[in-house]
């Protein structure tokens, strides 16, 4: 069901919203700024001086307007400044990873978050307990499900004047226990419609708009799930499989053009992410400068992406991953990791796939040479360019994917005209 969208500004912040809502009062202007964020990634670590690791803190002790009114005391204290916002487009910021990663960004005070998001007044309400300024954000109305949603995203955007830095491609669902698939509004499959195709197209129509950047940054967000030479990925079935790619080419319910499976789906979505950012690093880095990765932010086993799973699983899992395996990662942790990728000079690099060598065997590869998995999962550690699956280093596959997936959202012949 397509909804009819209006726009308001306000505070210099553009809203979209349902038509015949009554807009929500918007959280009074607060000035935020700090240098980091300090809670996970340790202000120590990260070069963060003394006084901007407590400003950081002070903005992540809470999600409330009391707790971001520490910040202007805590400037007043070292000096007050307010440079310049970079802006970042970040796709699902209502929930999970998304929002833990919003959190983050706006505890270090340097981005205007652009949130792509399908309900609008649901992040409102967020932000408006949050407290964050409102040269912060912007929501514009996002839903992935639709190629035309995403095309008037990209419009919307533009309509703002904001210069954009980063592209994160983040939001995602996950329908292991459908009965039967779903489809978006061009007839493919849900799950790779929303975490694949739509992201394809977003990034393709933005291409020109990041290259203008100085430091252009544009990160899909992967899974062990699709990373076959992990773990998590290749000892847990259904394994990632695009097969011969025949079911995206005659429009199937799966990409490997077998029976309906909604956890493989998922799995070879995600898979598709990854082998979209090498095929994306290796035509276009060289050319325009922006910087291509992805990364696995670690198992984050308390989130709505298991919303279908068993009552008994949503309880069982965390406490497994916690106390058997290790690889538990909370949202905020999670969050973290992925603001690190976006902001941090030392993710500077394309064609990477970053993870964490935290306390867990689980999202390492393994080395033949020395017998065992190399690299890790879990919490804590620190950040490490890990080596994705042979299926993801595809490259004659990789090609055929990209055509394959312009030809889907109808960019055969505008893809190269937009760079």
């Amino acid at each position: 069901m397509s909804l009819t969208l209006k726009s308001s500004v306000c505070g210099g912040a553009v809203t979209s919203r349902s038509q015949g809502t009554t807009p929500k009062q918007r959280a009074p202007e607060v000035q935020h700024s700090s240098h980091r964020v300090a809670a996970n990634l340790g202000s120590s670590r990260n070069g963060i001086s003394k006084q901007h690791a407590f400003i950081a803190k002070a903005a992540r002790q809470s999600h409330t307007q009391r707790a971001c009114r520490m910040v202007p005391s805590a400037m007043g204290m070292f000096g007050s400044g307010a440079p310049k916002r970079k802006t970042v487009i970040l796709t699902g910021t209502s929930s999970g990873l998304g929002l833990a990663t919003f959190r983050s960004l706006m505890a270090t005070g340097e981005w205007h978050v652009i949130c792509g998001v399908r309900d609008v007044d649901k992040m409102q309400s967020i932000i408006d307990e949050g407290g964050y300024p409102r040269d912060a954000y912007t929501l514009i109305p996002l839903d992935l499900k639709s190629l035309d949603s995403v095309k008037s995203f990209v419009k919307k955007f533009r309509g703002t004047g904001k210069k954009l830095d980063v592209l994160c491609c983040n939001a995602a669902i996950y329908l292991p226990n459908q009965p039967g698939p779903t489809f978006g509004d061009y007839g493919y499959e849900e799950s790779l419609t929303v975490n694949h195709l739509s992201h394809f197209l977003l990034v393709n129509l933005l291409l020109s708009d990041l290259k203008k950047a100085p430091e252009p940054r544009c990160i899909i967000v992967g899974s062990i799930t699709g990373n076959t030479n992990t773990v998590g990925g290749g000892a847990v079935k259904p394994f990632a499989d695009l097969g011969d790619l025949s079911g995206l080419a005659n429009k199937s319910v799966m990409v490997d053009g077998k029976e309906y499976d909604g956890a493989k789906a998922y799995k070879d979505s995600k898979l598709a992410n990854m082998m979209t950012v090498l095929e994306l690093h290796r035509r276009y880095h060289e050319e325009t400068g922006i910087v291509f990765s992805s990364l696995y932010p670690g198992c984050i086993a308390e989130t709505n992406l298991f919303r279908q799973k068993r009552q008994w699983f949503r309880k069982l899992f965390p406490v497994f991953m916690k106390y058997v395996t290790g690889g538990y990662v909370s949202e905020e942790e999670a969050g973290d990791r992925l603001c690190e990728v976006i902001t941090s000079p030392k993710c500077n690099e394309s064609g990477v796939y970053w993870s964490w060598n935290g306390g867990a065997r689980t999202t390492g590869f393994y080395n033949p040479l020395k017998g065992e998995v190399q690299g890790a999962g879990g919490s804590g550690g620190e950040i490490f360019k890990n080596m994705p699956s042979q299926e993801v280093r595809n490259e004659r596959k990789g090609k055929k994917l990209w055509e394959l997936s312009a030809k889907a959202v109808g960019l055969e012949s505008e893809v190269k005209a937009s760079v």
